[in-house]
């Protein structure tokens, strides 16, 4: 019924045809194939296509890299994964094959327009069983899904079922409603006790020059700098950023793709990868040198920046990750959840991890988020 293909670049198929699938998605075609050109270290790209009667009727992306398990954990998990690593190291780092992508916010698969709930649960199958097939050529052990899409979470549970994966939580997606007229209404709604922290911390607005660019430029070193610095801070990532993705964004994604930059006087302190599509913002990287940063609120002046930029332009919803989600909370957002699922090839270490999963950390997995 169904013919299925695993492409390792995006070179080799149409634009057209892939985002047709997606509904012009702003993680499509062209942010993909950024993602692809920005010569991630340690990552195989993989593309998964299922076809009928010559047909594109599904599609999603997958990657391969090598994946720590103890990142997975925290508190006493991360001290039992610990010891078994000492054990046995292999068993550890396993080759992985996800579906989804390490810069994306979820793993969406893209249905051809017209088919039925049925028809998209048996393309979905068709696509996880020539995604297994591709994973076991290529040597991989352990395979999952990073972020399934939660406007997908009835497919996905459905297609999971009877497949032997095991789901944990993921973080949640964080999002909040543009259905305000100004930013003094915004305020209103929230809680006195965060208004009134607010407007302190606006107050450092006068401190701070924002630019808004289509490129880095010759920032882009300094950029990168205040990447390294968040990413340290960070509990647990599994890719690292290159020059070249930020670069890619920019020239893959022109009118899509826009930077926020931070200064105090001349030093850039602060920048905002932020992409848009005339009804979403979403904030992808935010970076920030830690102890500057903190002391001119910068954090929460790109927030009020970018609610800014959504009433400009009309947005109507503001996309704003999966960190710092107390902080989002608190700022009226409204928390999504999502699921995340893993199966091994190795039944007893697939048992053995499914006996652990409850030690998983809230955010499982989430050494896979961009």
């Amino acid at each position: 019924m169904f013919e299925t293909r695993v492409l390792t670049s995006l070179d080799d198929l149409p634009r057209a045809s892939w985002d047709a699938l997606f509904g012009g998605a702003l993680e499509g075609f062209d942010y993909l194939r950024a993602v692809e050109s920005a010569a991630l270290e340690g990552f195989g790209w993989r593309y998964v296509l299922v076809q009928r009667d010559g047909r594109l009727v599904g599609a999603a992306p997958a990657f391969i890299t090598d994946y720590r398990l103890e990142t997975t954990f925290e508190g006493g998990g991360r001290k039992v994964a610990e010891q078994i690593r000492r054990l046995a190291p292999g068993v550890m780092t396993p080759r992985l094959a996800c579906l989804g992508s390490p810069c994306a916010e979820t793993a969406t698969v893209g249905f051809a327009a017209g088919l039925s709930e049925a028809d998209r649960l048996a393309v979905l199958k068709a696509l996880i069983s020539a995604f297994e097939q591709d994973a076991a050529r290529a040597g991989c052990s352990l395979m999952g899904v990073k972020d399934a899409d939660p406007a997908q979470a009835d497919l996905w549970s459905s297609a999971m079922a009877s497949t032997g994966y095991s789901a944990v939580p993921g973080q949640a997606i964080a999002d909040l409603a543009i259905d305000f007229a100004d930013l003094e209404t915004y305020l209103a709604r929230l809680s006195s006790g965060a208004r009134r922290d607010m407007r302190r911390k606006l107050r450092s607005r006068g401190k701070v020059r924002i630019e808004l660019r289509v490129e880095l430029g010759a920032d882009l070193p300094r950029a990168m700098a205040l990447y390294r610095q968040t990413l340290a801070r960070a509990d647990a990532q599994l890719e690292t950023l290159t020059p070249g993705f930020f670069k890619a964004v920019a020239e893959r994604m022109p009118g899509r793709a826009v930077f926020a930059l931070y200064y105090v006087e001349d030093d850039l302190l602060a920048f905002n990868l932020l992409l848009e599509d005339g009804e979403v913002l979403l904030d992808k990287f935010f970076c920030m040198e830690a102890a500057r940063g903190r002391a001119h609120n910068l954090y929460f002046l790109s927030w009020f920046f970018n609610l800014e930029r959504c009433l400009e332009l009309g947005l109507k919803r503001y996309q704003s990750g999966q960190a710092n989600l107390g902080d989002k909370l608190r700022l009226g957002s409204r928390l999504t959840p999502v699921a995340m699922y893993f199966k091994h090839r190795n039944g007893l270490v697939n048992g053995a991890l499914r006996l652990l999963a409850p030690l998983l950390m809230g955010d499982a997995l989430e050494g896979l988020a961009a």
